[in-house]
């Protein structure tokens, strides 16, 4: 079982898309403009995947908040933070048999999937 979590229009997200049906890979998708995000779910990725690597420091949204709202960032902070924003979750998070991938690179798709 395959589910990528994102949002649709993401140019990352589009590539990894692309990416999956070129090679035949069916997957279900979770839009987190539709559908929002789970506390637990995120609690659950952060302990394969520091919450470092799943909050999008670099992103529009991330620079849009107040200088408070970043200053003492840990897990609990983030993982509120990613609920109320879901767009700050860096794209996409891929589910593999369990596996959770972060972000799109050819070479770790093809890594999993071969």
């Amino acid at each position: 079982m395959v589910k990528m979590y994102g949002i649709p229009n993401c140019d990352t997200i589009k590539k990894a898309r692309l990416w999956l049906k070129t090679h035949d890979i069916l997957y279900d998708f979770h839009n987190y403009k539709k559908e929002g995000i789970d506390a637990e779910l995120l609690r659950a990725w952060c302990k394969p995947v520091a919450w470092e690597v799943l909050l999008n420091r670099s992103g529009l949204t991330w620079r849009k908040l107040a200088d408070d709202q970043k200053v003492g960032v840990d897990q609990d902070k983030a993982i509120a933070l990613m609920c109320e924003n879901p767009s700050m979750i860096k794209r996409p998070v891929l589910v593999v048999d369990g596996h959770i991938e972060v972000g799109f690179s050819v070479q770790r798709y093809s890594e999993l999937f071969n």
